[in-house]
């Protein structure tokens, strides 16, 4: 397999002829052609404004998955610089640092002319997220842009967790070729890795001129389309916002259905709903136990010397292995907290 350096000294022409057979590969095997990090859960990702500090200071007990401190939709204009400051100032003074839980951020959009300041501030000093959230993808310019800055400010040697959102009509109908388009850089030496995909429901529905619903029926194509997408390139989906937080019965309804359609977890804005929806996102005892089965299984194959198989009936192919790896990682994750 070429290395990114020696991939970097061909041709164009013959870079995007071997990105699309490492990306060919990645279909192939589930994953990775070395797909051997470490699973992040995603059940449930709250959101935190960046310039509000008694929301901030909550992290710690409030217990999901992942924490997305905002710079973005949650701050008002004229606290974009204050938002931004506070985030660089968590991570270099390593405010959560005993915190379990993703940390994460949401940079403004590029086409918001805002996302330069937020790389700039947010990447500087020695200390800062492993993961960042991009608003808004549409167009693969965008994203040679953030390559070409994240390159800049991090160098060769680091390399960030990326989260893409997809929040209009044309950003769902060209999703595979952004994604695509993603694994290329990364071939060719991005300081990124996709990592997973969010839905942004409310942007969407503006974009197209949907009137929300509490069924969210006005979505059901949008959604399966996306989850497809997401999950043709093993990527973590995450789904819809549930906007009314008192509402109990709705959220885990919804959370169930998105759970049932393949999504692998939820974006929230309110504390209440953590709970639920992490349960809602989380494997059964029975899909851990086959998980598990499936996992020892292989392993036995594969020290056997044998090839294909089938487990309980059916053909094992690799992406089905890596789906239960996720499972039992998901689920150490939850016997570890």
């Amino acid at each position: 397999m070429l290395k990114t350096n020696a991939l970097k000294k061909l041709s164009f022409p013959m870079r995007q002829c071997f990105s699309k057979i490492l990306l060919d590969a990645r279909l192939i095997t589930g994953g990775n052609v070395n797909d051997t990090k470490k699973y992040t859960p995603r059940r449930a990702m709250m959101y935190v404004s960046g310039n509000d500090w008694k929301k901030i200071n909550k992290i710690s007990s409030m217990g999901a998955d992942s924490f997305i401190l905002d710079c973005e939709d949650g701050v008002a204009l004229n606290r974009k610089d204050e938002a931004r400051n506070n985030i660089q100032k968590i991570f270099q003074e390593k405010m959560f640092s005993a915190l379990k839980s993703e940390l994460s951020v949401r940079i403004n959009s590029i086409e918001s002319g805002l996302c330069k300041k937020d790389l700039e501030t947010i990447l500087k000093g020695p200390i800062f997220p492993s993961t960042l959230h991009l608003p808004k993808m549409e167009t693969k310019m965008q994203l040679d842009w953030l390559a070409q800055e994240l390159e800049s400010l991090l160098g060769k040697n680091h390399i960030i967790k990326l989260i893409v959102f997809v929040e209009s009509a044309r950003a769902l109908l060209d999703m595979k070729e952004l994604i695509q388009h993603c694994f290329i850089l990364m071939d060719q030496g991005a300081p990124f890795t996709l990592e997973a995909a969010v839905f942004g429901s409310d942007d969407f529905c503006a974009d197209i001129g949907a009137t929300r619903t509490p069924e969210a029926k006005e979505l059901l194509y949008s959604r399966q389309h996306f989850v497809t997408c997401a999950k043709a390139y093993r990527l973590q989906a995450i789904d819809l916002v549930y906007i009314n937080f008192k509402d109990m019965d709705g959220l885990l309804r919804q959370s169930v259905e998105g759970a049932q359609m393949g999504f692998t977890g939820k974006q929230v804005i309110h504390p209440s709903q953590i709970e639920i929806v992490q349960q809602a996102f989380s494997p059964s005892k029975e899909k851990i136990q086959w998980a598990r089965e499936l996992v020892q299984s292989f392993d036995a194959h594969q020290q056997s010397g044998k090839g294909a198989f089938t487990f309980h009936g059916n053909m094992i192919d690799m992406p089905l292995l890596l789906q239960a790896r996720n499972i039992l990682q998901m689920a150490e994750h939850l016997d570890q907290n």
